[in-house]
């Protein structure tokens, strides 16, 4: 079997529309400069509330990508 090293890094994705969206927001922008990306783990979620309703939601993830 394959022994694999990993590397952590925290991000945080933001969205005007959903939790799903910010994460993906975080992990598409992420994938730009980090390869071999291969879980997360959602640490906090967050919303930012304007004139009495959600503006837009923000997640700070743990992503973990193998080490080359």
């Amino acid at each position: 079997m394959n022994e694999h090293v990993y590397k952590l890094v925290e991000l945080t994705g933001s969205s005007k529309n959903s939790i799903e969206e910010a994460v993906q927001n975080a992990v598409s922008h992420a994938s730009q400069t980090i390869r071999n990306m291969r879980w997360f783990q959602v640490i906090e979620t967050r919303g930012y509330i304007e004139d009495g309703k959600v503006a837009y939601w923000q997640v700070t993830i743990k992503v973990g990508f193998t080490v080359d």
